[in-house]
């Protein structure tokens, strides 16, 4: 059993606003997983997907990318797996719907100059909203996408936080698990 960790304090929390996570990424990777923002939570302990409640690691594993159940101080071993993570936005915010349309426009133009310089065999975007925002695509759904950037596919799965109710877990697991049956299929 994990012990029981801290939570960081309001004050923490408030002084956390518009920082930065590192991204987890090196080239070539199988899958480079973009969450919207790292949250507040998020970005005082300096762990993606780090508060409790948020579902990515759960269903990391439910979904077959990860052999047992990471904790997020473990991030940095997903690189041996051939998969890492970013964000659209790289400010931290208490949610996401606090940035703009312009932010997450300007957030997707960065994205692609990384995605170049990095090239991943796909890049999964965490959110469908986002997406549709970012990238200019109003009626876009969970899935593959047409659009690639450069040899890079694109792959939207809907956003791992507890607060997504239309995803429950099983579900959710689901659809990542889709995805990572058609990376087996790049290999």
């Amino acid at each position: 059993m994990q012990p029981q960790k801290r939570r960081p304090t309001k004050e923490e929390l408030a002084a956390a606003n518009g920082r930065t996570l590192p991204d987890i990424v090196a080239p070539n990777l199988k899958v480079l997983f973009c969450g919207i923002n790292p949250g507040l939570y998020t970005a005082v302990v300096g762990h993606h997907f780090a508060r409790p409640g948020n579902r990515f690691w759960p269903t990391m594993h439910a979904a077959g990318f990860t052999p047992r159940l990471y904790l997020p101080e473990e991030e940095s071993e997903l690189l041996d797996l051939g998969f890492g993570i970013t964000n659209v936005v790289d400010r931290a915010t208490a949610n996401a719907a606090e940035l703009s349309a312009a932010e997450l426009k300007e957030g997707a133009f960065k994205l692609e100059e990384k995605v170049i310089g990095y090239q991943p065999q796909v890049l999964a975007l965490l959110g469908i909203s986002a997406y549709r925002v970012a990238f200019g695509k109003a009626t876009a759904g969970i899935g593959i996408q047409e659009q690639t950037i450069g040899n890079t596919k694109l792959w939207v799965l809907p956003n791992p936080s507890g607060l997504n109710a239309h995803f429950p877990p099983r579900k959710l697991a689901e659809v990542y698990q889709e995805l990572r049956l058609f990376v087996e299929t790049l290999e």
